[in-house]
């Protein structure tokens, strides 16, 4: 058994060593994530294939999500993947509120550190109301229930973040499982931050490509 091993490990030692090299680079420097769901739309679609940028935040050992090094400090409007413990499954939401802050939700108004988020209105169709939000210096887009659709108002708080915490939304605000259920994100939790999509493939259509979307900043 030994000398088959040895053997097997001189004849294919290049390939091993490519292949771990790869398991490791998506396991803590980057990887694709598939977007299951309309939870951030209007940013994010149902067949979305995102980028993941694992050295946002933190130098992780691969296969744990033990840091060795934080490198830079989730902002306000990240866009970031979650191994979440409450919810069982990996999520991707925004950062809205940071260690410190104080968030309260009234009525789909959001309020951060006593102040309403600026906001308009971009535009207004079946799937609901399109909303450009300014927080801080970071703008993005939201979608709201129709108030003539809207079965749930959405409140929450005032609740204040603690530290190494944050509080995440999904930007389609009446469809999205957040930090509305599942309380605040540990920054141990976060995988790593997404701004671009690498492709998208409509699932209600053939998976037909969007083209358009291939390559596409996010917000």
């Amino acid at each position: 058994m030994r000398h088959y091993l040895t053997a097997f490990w001189r004849d294919n030692r290049k390939f091993l060593l490519i292949l771990v090299s790869i398991v490791c680079f998506k396991s803590a420097v980057a990887d694709l994530n598939s977007i299951s769901g309309r939870s951030m739309q209007p940013t994010l679609l149902d067949g979305d294939k995102v980028w993941v940028n694992k050295l946002a935040y933190d130098l992780k050992i691969p296969f744990t999500g033990i840091s060795l090094v934080e490198i830079g400090d989730p902002q306000y409007g990240d866009i970031v993947i979650i191994d979440s413990e409450a919810a069982g499954k990996r999520l991707i939401k925004r950062i809205i509120a940071v260690p410190g802050d104080t968030v309260y939700m009234r009525n789909n108004m959001l309020i951060v550190n006593g102040e309403i988020v600026d906001h308009k209105v971009l535009s207004e169709g079946n799937d609901g109301i399109v909303i450009s939000e300014h927080l801080f210096d970071q703008t993005h887009q939201a979608l709201l229930t129709s108030p003539r659709n809207r079965r749930l108002t959405r409140s929450y708080g005032p609740a204040r973040v603690p530290e190494d915490h944050f509080f995440v939304l999904g930007d389609n605000r009446d469809n999205s499982a957040d930090s509305r259920l599942y309380s605040f994100i540990p920054r141990s939790q976060l995988v790593g931050r997404s701004s671009s999509v690498v492709f998208s493939l409509d699932n209600e259509h053939s998976f037909r490509p969007r083209t358009e979307r291939f390559l596409a900043e996010l917000d």
